[in-house]
């Protein structure tokens, strides 16, 4: 019986994490993650959260429990930033992340002894590695991904910064926040867990903004100022990373500096190519062939291996290389033009730009309308009959096939999802 009532916890808390636009296919994997990072209890309590954040107030008639006693678990759990707390005119709430960019990188932000971080990684790396399903879904359902490139700013000439937008550009990202904190990467430390970590830098992971408030008041990032950060942000292009970051334009909470070898975006955008996991920039390298001696400096600053060399077909250089790009897997992130000391590349505009949700709420209901869960964001409440109803009713009718071919025009869905963020954005 213990073990149906353990079971029944974690399944409960996998079936909650589901709902969420992004998802977490259940698995016995993921319940053994789960039950490394929550208690029974709190996998019980987690379960009944809304997906919209939360008040205490809200937790303690959910849980119906003394408003002190439902205080005393949130501040718990967002300790062990399993829950993320926000402070907004003066009142605080509190909303449960997706596993990813969420509570999976934050269990993995410090060295912790309250866990087996080496245990955790391992699992981590079977569950996303291995299993596939949870990255599958993560990156490659629907049209609008969580993440997306940015482009390498030194990369850019004169004439193409002219078309970067702001919210395009990782150093405004930087400068806009309300706040900054650096921490661990989640990659590289669980890769180091694994003995498979690159010498790329370990704390350079950035937040941003509600997020690294939340992370800094709890010790698992280190707040920095705007100098700091950018220094970073400097580091990460002089070591060749990508900047991998959240897909909204305003309040942007996190930007992985993001290695080929360790970081599942990287991985992601390889095994999944066809599929578009990672959403690029809006340029595209463009070669001169004229002066490429085939050195290879590009094909090794790649992260997704869209860059490749073969023969230049010369008679009287057999052995002489070229480089060639797949449009097809590059990111646009512009670090093969900085690798190339002939000059030989160059950023261009791609020919349709790459949509990027306005914020938060936008990303949210544009991913959860693309993959079916739209009834999740409106009726959040499962603990009313009433919203668990009306989720399965509505559910119902977007699965209609007239429904969702409706819904998939840009325009409808574009007009659908502004009066949604009217209605449901606040």
């Amino acid at each position: 019986m213990a073990h149906h009532t353990v079971k029944s916890a974690y399944s409960s808390l996998a079936d909650r994490l589901n709902r969420h636009p992004q998802g977490a296919p259940p698995s016995d994997l993921l319940f053994k993650i789960l039950k490394m990072l929550v208690s029974e209890r709190e996998a019980g309590l987690v379960a009944q959260m809304p997906i919209k954040p939360f008040s205490p107030e809200k937790a303690a008639r959910i849980w119906n429990m003394d408003l002190p006693s439902a205080r005393k678990v949130l501040e718990e759990l967002a300790s062990r930033a399993i829950l993320v707390d926000l402070e907004q005119n003066g009142r605080s709430w509190y909303a449960l992340p997706p596993p990813m960019a969420g509570f999976f990188e934050f269990s993995m932000m410090r060295v912790r002894d309250d866990i087996d971080q080496t245990a955790l990684s391992e699992l981590f790396h079977q569950y996303l590695n291995v299993e596939e399903d949870f990255v599958r879904d993560l990156f490659t359902r629907g049209d609008t991904q969580f993440g997306r490139t940015f482009v390498h700013e030194p990369a850019l000439s004169e004439e193409n910064a002219l078309h970067v937008l702001d919210y395009e550009r990782a150093g405004e990202v930087v400068r806009n926040a309300s706040r900054r904190s650096v921490g661990m990467c989640y990659c590289r430390h669980k890769a180091d867990h694994l003995q498979r970590a690159c010498d790329a830098p370990m704390n350079i992971c950035m937040t941003f903004n509600h997020t690294a408030a939340s992370l800094v008041k709890h010790g698992h990032a280190r707040e920095v100022g705007e100098s700091e950060c950018l220094d970073l942000l400097q580091e990460a292009r002089d070591r060749s990373l990508v900047q991998f970051g959240e897909n909204v334009q305003e309040e942007v909470n996190f930007i992985c500096n993001c290695c080929g070898c360790c970081c599942e975006a990287m991985m992601a955008a390889r095994r999944f190519a066809i599929l578009n996991p990672v959403h690029t920039t809006n340029f595209i390298p463009v070669l001169d062939l004229t002066d490429c001696n085939g050195c290879g400096r590009c094909v090794n600053a790649c992260p997704v291996e869209a860059m490749t060399l073969i023969s230049a077909n010369q008679p009287d250089k057999p052995k002489m290389k070229q480089a060639r790009l797949d449009e097809e897997l590059c990111l646009g992130c512009g670090l093969c033009v900085r690798a190339c000391n002939k000059d030989s590349i160059c950023l261009q505009s791609r020919p349709q730009r790459v949509l990027t949700p306005v914020n938060g709420t936008h990303k949210a209901l544009v991913m959860a309308l693309e993959r079916g869960k739209l009834q999740n964001l409106i009726f959040d409440n499962r603990v009313l009959w009433s919203h668990r109803a009306m989720a399965a009713f509505l559910g119902a009718i977007l699965k209609l096939p007239p429904v969702q071919r409706t819904l998939a025009g840009k325009e409808l869905k574009s007009r659908y999802i502004e009066t949604l963020i009217e209605r449901f954005g606040n």
